[in-house]
Parts: C-alpha cells; structure tokens; sequence
C-alpha cells in the first residue's frame, strides 16, 4: 500500500479499529478517513452509497461490527445479525460499485462449528453447528467471508477476510453486561480489590479454553496482510491469533495475580460456559511470515494500567 493513498476505516472508535488506526499512523499512512456513527450510518444502504462516491477510497479495513460477550449476543440477537449483516452489505457492495482496489473482513473466531476439531483450522467452516449463545454474531460473519468470496468470484475484486482469536487491550470494553471474558475478568478483580470484597464470582466451570490475543498483535497482523497479500494468495480467510490457550481458571488466576487480589475465586456453575475450546491453527497465517509478539502475562498488564486510566464511574 502506498503510504498517499487514501484509506477509509470504519469502526475507527472500536479496539479493533482504534488498534488498526494505531498501526498505520505509525507506519506512516496519513491519508485515513474516519467517521463516527452519528457522522455515517453504515446500516443505511443509501449513506454508505454516498459516502463512497464523495470520498473514493482505494483501501477499506472493515472493522465495525456490532460486537459483544455471551449475555449480549444470546440476548439481542435479532439486533446482532440485522445490524452486523447490514454494515458487511453495505460496505463490501459500496467498495465493490467505487473501485475499492482492496478491502480486508475483519471477522471472528466464533464462526466455526462449536465441537470442531482443536485447533481450529480455516477449513472447517460450516462443518457443523454453530455455539448457540452466539450464532446470531456468528452467522453475520460468516456471511461476511463468504460475500468477500463471491465478490471476488464474480466481480475479481481483492477482499481479503480474516478471523481473529478473542482480542483484549486498549480501547476494550468494560461494561459488566456488553464485555467479553478477559475485560469482564479485568473489571472484577480489580473492583474487588478496591473494596475488600473476600470473592470474586466467574462465570461457569472454568474448564473452557480460550486463546487470547493483543489488540495490537491483531492490527498488525492486518496491516501486514493489506500491504503484502491479495486474495488469491491467502485463500478464502486467515486466522489471525498465537496458537496457545489456556483455561478460564488458569485465566482468573493470571488476572487475580497481576492485579494483586487477594480474595477467593468462586465459579457459578449455572452460568454458561460457551464452547469447550476455540483455538485457532495459525500454520497458515506463520507460512505468510507473521507470528505473534506480545506475550500474555504483558498484555494483561498493559490492558489493566489502560482500563485503570479510563475508570468512568
């Protein structure tokens, strides 16, 4: 990608967009559009139409979606398939009529069966059913690949899709009811240990795995893809993640440690745990020549100082 070219990036206040943003400024891309949602609705068919034909970028990172953890997509799932399938549409229809000479899907890892084989591998979507807690999300994304795929079938396009593990760091989200596992876990040892509370509560058994990966590591990633691969080259998707779980016990423990809680974990085990396992097999992202840089225990840390500086309330 030539560093004068202009780029658009939807999603840009989002972590993953946010991380994306981070990486090619400082890569030296100062050609960036952005726009809040109250600027551009990317669900209005007709806006986004516009918004192509008056800006014309040459480069799209697809980063906006709806997003959420389990209790927000087993309950507004009607609002996650509407509202993710819309803004996919679109934007990948738009960048198709204006000439976008590439556009890179971010998806997620959710998009594989719930019992597929370990690890995951880019082959085995839609070789079974889908985790029931988050198929509205799920489908959405899969739809998202797979109209990448079509358009690029059809039209010759160059829309490289590409599915990250579970992402954390700057820019998460800590709401207790919207927030996925590691900031939700980040949220609750943390206040726990403000108030001297003598337990924190986890969520299910604790036995699922999980693979966890920085938010920087991601938009990395991303950008190595968009400025070194086309489609053709990388097949229908890219798993981008490090290739090593760990329990959420194991999870809680690491957090509770680096935050310095001295409490007690106790697990509910009549909330749901999800599926058993998601970890991506990254062989084919490391045969591109990209691999992971920030260790675990570090990003934790970072992610912890960022939420401690942006406590609201």
């Amino acid at each position: 990608m030539n560093h004068h070219l202009k780029i658009y990036l939807p999603g840009h206040r989002g972590m993953a967009g946010s991380a994306i943003l981070r990486n090619l400024e400082a890569k030296g891309y100062h050609n960036i559009i952005t726009r809040t949602h109250s600027e551009l609705d990317l669900t209005n068919q007709q806006a986004v139409n516009n918004f192509f034909e008056t800006e014309k970028p040459e480069y799209v990172f697809l980063a906006a979606a709806k997003v959420g953890g389990i209790l927000a997509n087993s309950t507004y799932t009607a609002e996650f398939i509407y509202d993710n399938l819309m803004i996919e549409a679109n934007v990948v229809h738009a960048a198709y009529t204006h000439g976008v000479k590439k556009l890179l899907f971010l998806g997620s890892s959710c998009i594989y069966p719930r019992l597929a084989p370990q690890p995951l591998k880019e082959e085995y979507l839609l070789t079974g059913e889908l985790e029931v807690t988050n198929e509205a999300y799920a489908v959405a994304k899969i739809a998202g690949i797979r109209m990448c795929k079509h358009y690029n079938q059809q039209y010759g396009t160059n829309f490289i899709s590409v599915m990250p593990t579970n992402l954390y760091g700057p820019g998460d989200n800590y709401d207790p009811e919207t927030s996925h596992v590691m900031a939700a876990l980040i949220r609750k040892f943390h206040e726990a240990k403000m108030n001297n509370e003598p337990q924190v509560v986890v969520w299910g058994t604790g036995a699922p795995r999980r693979e966890f990966l920085h938010v920087d590591d991601m938009a990395d990633a991303s950008v190595y893809l968009m400025e070194n691969y086309d489609a053709a080259d990388i097949g229908e998707f890219v798993n981008i993640g490090v290739g090593e779980d760990l329990t959420i016990l194991e999870l809680a423990e690491l957090i509770k440690d680096i935050i310095g809680y001295e409490g007690e974990i106790v697990y509910d085990t009549t909330k749901p745990d999800g599926t058993p396992q998601k970890l991506l097999d990254v062989s084919r992202l490391h045969r591109i020549g990209w691999k992971a840089n920030i260790l675990l225990r570090d990003g934790i840390g970072q992610a912890y100082e960022w939420y401690k500086s942006h406590l609201q309330g």
